[in-house]
């Protein structure tokens, strides 16, 4: 009996760390690098399109801080801080439920949603600046082209 209650024990240990979802707090901190310029109003309009893309709601902006919230199947909620300038954006956890939010720990989900979130906002600005780049380019290329 009492190896057949140690068996029970280790199997019941093994279920409970495979089906951990919790992870370590994830808070992006980014600074843009010198080759990404964006004025003000870019930094805010890339972070709010992803905000929208990605189904989160936004809940208040204002000049340096965009808030925002997903509700996923009724089930899961998270509230989010955007703090910004023009040369860098954070992500800050507000608040969840039903995400096991812990000891600075948290559900995968989360995790993978701001993750998603961060690479949107630089993949956004990287294209902004791309553009930016490739009108620059052809306007030179066309006032030397041009006859005086």
């Amino acid at each position: 009996m009492p190896s057949l209650l140690r068996a029970c024990l280790i199997v019941l240990a093994l279920l409970t760390c495979v089906s951990c979802t919790s992870k370590r707090m994830y808070t992006p901190d980014r600074v843009l690098p010198a080759t990404i310029k964006a004025d003000h109003e870019e930094m805010k309009q890339a972070i709010l399109k992803n905000l929208v893309a990605r189904k989160w709601t936004v809940q208040r902006i204002s000049p340096e801080l965009i808030q925002a919230e997903i509700t996923v199947r009724e089930q899961y909620h998270v509230e989010i801080d955007i703090q910004y300038t023009p040369t860098h954006y954070k992500i800050l956890y507000r608040d969840s439920r039903g995400m096991s939010y812990a000891d600075g720990k948290i559900h995968k989900n989360y995790i993978r949603w701001v993750r998603l979130l961060d690479k949107g906002i630089l993949r956004e600005l990287k294209d902004n600046q791309n553009e930016r780049t490739a009108q620059q380019l052809s306007s030179s290329a066309q006032a030397i082209a041009a006859p005086n």
